[in-house]
C-alpha cells in the first residue's frame, strides 16, 4: 500500500514581518531564490511567495515576482510557483483613506497575477487589519473576487483561495467556485491563530479546525496556517485531518519560544514529522497532479507574457 502524499508549502517571507524581527528572513530575489532552493532540497513542493522592493516594502510589482521566480527555475528547481495577489501591509502595498485609515490598493494586488506563476492566492475576504497603529482595510466584495478569479483563469493560473473564517469558505469561496470560477481539485488554506490583528478571523484549536474543514466544499484540498506558536500545533492537527502542510518565516518567526528560525528548519521538522507519520511529502510534480496542474484549458505563459508585461507596464 503507497503512503499518503502530503503537499508541503513553504511561505519564506510574507508582506507583513521585517529583517530586524528575525534576520533570517528572505526579502529580495536573490535571498528568497536561495531559501527556496534550501527548502525544496528539504522536501518542500510549493513556495507562496511575496515579493519586496529593494527597501524590503511589501509588493506586487510582476517585474519582481518574474525575477525570483527566474531564479528558481534558473537553478533547477521545479518547485510549484505560487505569487501572491494579497501583497502586505507596508511598501507599495498600503494607501490612506479618509479617517486616519489605510487600504490595500486593489490596483496593486492585482498586479500579482502578471508574472507567469502556476497560482496565485485568491484572498476571498473582506478584514480589518490592525498594524503597527494602523488600521488597514483589505477590500474584496464579490465583485472583486470574481475579478481575480476570472483574471487567474484567463491567465492559466490556479487560485488558492485564502480563508480565516467559516463565513468566508460558506460565502466568498463556495460562491465563486459554483459560480465556476475555479475547477476542481480545489486548494484551500486556512489561516488561523491571526485573530488578534485581523478583525474576524478565527484563533486556532483543533476543534475550530475540524469545524472549518467540515464546510468545505466538495473536491478540496486544504492546508493551514498556523500563525506563530500554533504553527506546529496546526500543521500535526491539519495531517492528522487528511490536509497538507504549511510552514515558514512569513507565518512564524520561531523555531521554539525564544529560538529564531529559518525557513529550512521549518521545513525539515514538518518533513520529519510527516515522514513519522508514515506519510510521504509530495514531490513538485505529485503537488501538480493532486492539485490538478497545469490548470486545463488555459495555456500558461512563463513569467514574462508580452501582452501582459505590456499591460502592467
Amino acid at each position: 500500500m503507497s503512503k499518503r502524499k502530503v503537499i508541503v508549502t513553504i511561505a519564506p517571507t510574507g508582506g507583513m514581518a521585517h529583517k530586524s524581527q528575525n534576520p533570517h528572513l528572505p526579502t529580495q530575489p536573490d535571498e528568497i531564490a536561495a531559501d527556496v532552493l534550501r527548502c525544496w532540497n528539504a522536501g518542500a513542493s510549493v513556495v507562496a511567495i511575496h515579493a519586496r522592493r529593494p527597501d524590503d516594502g511589501a509588493t506586487c510589482n510582476p517585474a519582481i515576482y518574474r525575477d525570483i521566480n527566474r531564479r528558481i527555475r534558473d537553478a533547477g528547481c521545479d518547485i510549484v510557483l505560487n505569487n501572491s495577489t494579497g501583497g502586505g501591509v507596508h511598501g507599495d502595498m498600503v494607501r490612506p483613506l479618509p479617517g486616519d485609515r489605510w487600504e490595500i490598493a486593489w490596483e496593486e494586488r492585482i498586479k500579482g497575477m502578471d508574472a507567469g506563476a502556476e497560482m496565485c492566492t485568491l484572498d476571498a475576504t473582506t478584514l480589518n487589519l490592525s498594524f503597527g497603529g494602523r488600521e488597514i482595510l483589505m477590500d474584496t466584495p464579490l465583485s472583486k473576487g470574481r475579478e481575480l478569479a476570472a483574471g487567474m483563469k484567463a491567465r492559466g493560473i490556479k487560485p488558492e483561495w485564502e480563508v480565516f473564517a467559516h463565513t468566508h469558505i460558506l460565502q466568498d469561496v463556495t460562491t465563486l467556485i459554483e459560480e465556476g470560477h475555479d475547477e476542481a481539485p480545489h486548494f484551500i488554506n486556512l489561516v488561523m491563530n491571526v485573530h488578534r490583528n485581523f478583525q474576524n478571523a478565527m484563533p486556532f484549536s483543533p476543534r475550530y479546525l475540524q469545524q472549518m474543514v467540515d464546510v468545505l466544499p466538495r473536491n478540496s484540498l486544504f492546508c493551514v496556517s498556523g500563525i506563530g506558536p500554533s504553527q506546529l500545533e496546526a500543521n500535526v492537527a491539519a495531517l492528522l485531518l487528511g490536509g497538507h502542510a504549511r510552514v515558514g518565516l512569513e507565518d512564524n518567526l520561531y523555531y521554539r519560544q525564544g529560538e529564531l528560525a529559518t525557513n529550512v528548519q521549518l521545513t525539515e521538522r514538518i518533513v520529519r514529522l510527516i515522514r513519522e507519520l508514515d506519510m510521504e511529502p509530495a514531490t513538485p510534480d505529485e503537488a501538480r497532479e493532486l492539485m490538478g496542474l497545469p490548470r486545463t484549458g488555459t495555456p500558461r505563459p512563463e513569467f514574462a507574457p508580452a501582452a501582459l508585461a505590456d499591460a502592467a507596464a
